[in-house]
C-alpha cells in the first residue's frame, strides 16, 4: 500500500509525509553549514536516525533538508512502495521474458514498461519554482546554503543539483545527478565524469564550437529526485521513468533564460550554459570512496538566471565512507533494476551490491548453476553490461546461499574457493573516482567463484554433502523450544 500522501505533490509534501512518520526531526538552533552539518548529520546517519531539516543555517536564506533516503524505510516511502522490492515486482511483471536476452533486451524492456505505463512529461504554462526570478548581477549563489563537507574540501558544494542537458544534434534530453563545486557568485564547476551521459552532449557540443545549455533543479520531489540517480541507459528518458514510479505525469516548465525544461515544483533552478573549451579546477572533495578526490579541471557552468520558490528549501546529500545516506539510493536501484538485469543475464537469481563496496565496487550474485565454469561466464556478461563493468569484484555463489546474508557468503567464499583454480583476474574500466587503480579509469578485476565445483570442472574429489539437521529434529524442538527454559 503506498505510504499517505503518495504520490508527493513537492519536497514539502514528502517532508510532511516523514515528519507525520515520526521519520524527520526539525533542528531548530543556528547551525553552521560548513563542516558543523556534516558532522551531525554523519552521527545521525550511523546510528540509523530521521532525516533533519535545519531551519537556522547560518549561511544561505532557506532551510536546508538533508537525510532524506538514508534508510531503505525512507527510500519506500521516497517511491510510494512497502518494500524496494515492489517497484521491481512491478517491472518483472511487465517485462516479461518474451523479450530478447542481452543489452537489445534490457532497452526493450525498459521501453516496454515505459510504453505499457506510459506517463510522459507535462508542460505547464506557470510553476512555483519561478515564482522569484534573479537575472544577470542579482544572481547570487551565496543565497543557497551550500556545504563545505570536510576539512580539505575546495570550498562549498551543492550535492544534489538535478542537472539538465540536451544533446546538442539530436536533441535528446538527459537528468543527472553530479557535485557542483561553487567558484564565485555565478560560476560552477561541473564535476560529470568521464562514463556519464552529461559528458557526451558536452563533447559533442565542444566538436561543433557550441555553448551548452545547462539547467540545474534543487530540491526536487523524491522520485525525481531518485530518477537523477538511476543507470537508465542513454535512450531512455528519465522523466517517463519517474512518471512509471510515481503513476503520475511529471509536470516541467520551459527554461526561462535556455532552452530545457525543469520539474515545475521544484525549489531553485539555475540556468546558465558552459563554454566550449572552459575549465577550472575542481576539488578537492571528500567523496563516498572515503577519501578526498584530487584536483580536477571540469567545465564551468556561468548562471545567467536563477528561479526559486518563494520559500524553497534547499536539498543537499553528505558524502562519506559508508555508511552514509547514499544507502538508500543504491538500495533502491539494487532492487528495482534486478529484473532488467535477469533480462540482460538471465544466469542471475539474485544479487547483492554491499554498501561498504560504495555500490560499485563489489557485486554478489547467486545463480543455477548448470554447467562447467558457468560462474566465469556469468562474470564475464556482467564486467559487459552497462555501468556494472565498473564492478571490481565479483563473488559467485550458488542459488541456495542468501546473497544479502553476508556472513553466509563470506562462508562460501572463504571455504569454497582453491584461489589457485577459482580466481579470475582480468582489466577493465573503473569509476573515474577509484584513488587505487594504477592508472586512472582503468584497473585489475577479480572474480570469485564460490559455487559448488564440478568433476567436469576438474574437481574429482567428490563434492562433500553440506550438514543439514535432520528436518523431524528442528520440528520437535521448535515445538518443545518452551520447555527447555532457554
Amino acid at each position: 500500500m503506498a505510504p499517505r500522501g503518495f504520490p508527493y505533490a513537492d519536497l514539502q509534501s514528502f517532508i510532511a509525509a516523514l515528519e507525520e512518520a515520526g521519520e524527520l526531526r526539525r533542528v531548530t538552533v543556528p547551525v553552521d553549514p560548513t563542516l558543523e552539518i556534516s558532522e551531525i548529520v554523519t552521527r545521525t546517519v550511523r546510528a540509523g536516525g530521521p532525516a533533519l531539516l535545519f531551519e537556522r543555517p547560518t549561511r544561505g536564506d532557506m532551510p536546508v533538508v538533508i537525510n532524506l533516503f538514508g534508510t531503505e524505510k525512507r527510500m519506500a516511502m521516497a517511491l510510494g512502495v512497502d518494500r524496494l522490492d515492489e517497484v521491481g515486482e512491478r517491472i518483472s511483471a511487465i517485462a516479461k521474458p518474451e523479450l530478447p536476452v542481452g543489452w537489445s533486451g534490457i532497452r526493450e524492456g525498459i521501453g516496454k514498461v515505459l510504453q505499457l505505463k506510459s506517463m510522459p512529461p507535462k508542460k505547464v504554462k506557470t510553476a512555483p519554482c519561478q515564482e522569484v526570478v534573479l537575472r544577470g548581477d542579482e544572481v547570487d549563489l551565496n543565497r543557497l546554503p551550500g556545504l563545505q563537507v570536510w576539512p580539505g574540501d575546495g570550498g562549498i558544494f551543492h550535492n544534489f543539483g538535478l542537472t539538465h542537458t540536451k544533446h546538442p544534434e539530436t536533441g535528446k534530453r538527459n537528468l543527472g545527478l553530479y557535485r557542483l563545486q561553487q567558484h564565485s557568485k555565478n560560476t560552477l564547476g561541473m564535476h560529470w565524469q568521464i562514463h556519464k551521459d552529461s559528458t557526451a552532449h558536452h563533447a559533442v557540443a565542444e566538436r561543433l564550437g557550441q555553448r551548452l545549455p545547462v539547467a540545474v533543479a534543487i530540491g526536487c520531489d523524491p522520485v525525481v529526485t531518485y530518477a537523477a540517480s538511476a543507470p537508465l541507459p542513454a535512450d531512455i528518458d528519465e522523466y517517463l521513468f519517474a512518471g512509471f514510479l510515481q503513476g503520475e505525469r511529471i509536470e516541467m516548465v520551459d527554461c526561462v533564460s535556455v532552452p530545457l525544461q525543469v520539474p515545475a515544483e521544484a525549489q531553485i533552478v539555475l540556468e546558465g550554459y558552459l563554454e566550449p573549451g572552459e575549465r577550472l579546477p575542481e576539488g578537492p572533495f571528500g567523496d563516498h570512496t572515503g577519501y578526498y578526490t584530487p584536483v580536477e579541471p571540469f567545465p564551468v557552468l556561468h548562471i545567467e538566471t536563477m528561479t526559486m520558490r518563494k520559500k524553497p528549501i534547499y536539498h543537499s546529500i553528505i558524502t562519506s565512507k559508508p555508511p552514509q545516506e547514499d544507502h538508500g539510493l543504491g538500495k533502491a536501484t539494487e532492487r528495482i533494476f534486478l529484473p532488467l538485469a535477469k533480462i540482460l543475464i538471465p544466469d542471475i537469481v539474485d544479487y547483492d551490491m554491499p554498501a561498504s563496496g560504495v555500490f560499485h565496487n563489489c557485486l554478489i550474485v547467486s545463480i543455477r548453476k548448470r554447467y562447467p565454469k558457468h560462474a566465469q561466464k556469468v562474470m564475464s556478461a556482467i564486467w559487459g553490461a552497462h555501468l556494472l563493468s565498473l564492478v571490481k569484484l565479483i563473488v559467485v555463489v550458488d542459488e541456495d546461499v542468501d546473497v544479502h546474508d553476508y556472513n553466509e557468503v563470506a562462508f562460501r567464499a572463504f571455504g569454497n574457493v582453491d584461489y589457485a583454480r577459482d580466481l579470475l583476474l582480468t582489466e577493465g574500466p573503473v569509476d573515474h573516482l577509484d584513488h587505487s587503480s594504477y592508472q586512472q579509469f582503468w584497473g585489475g578485476k577479480a572474480g570469485v567463484d564460490a559455487t559448488r565445483k564440478l568433476p567436469t570442472e576438474g574437481y574429482t574429489r567428490g563434492w562433500p554433502e553440506e550438514m543439514t539437521m535432520a528436518p523431524e529434529v528442528v520440528s520437535l524442538v521448535d515445538k518443545r523450544w518452551k520447555e527447555y527454559g532457554l
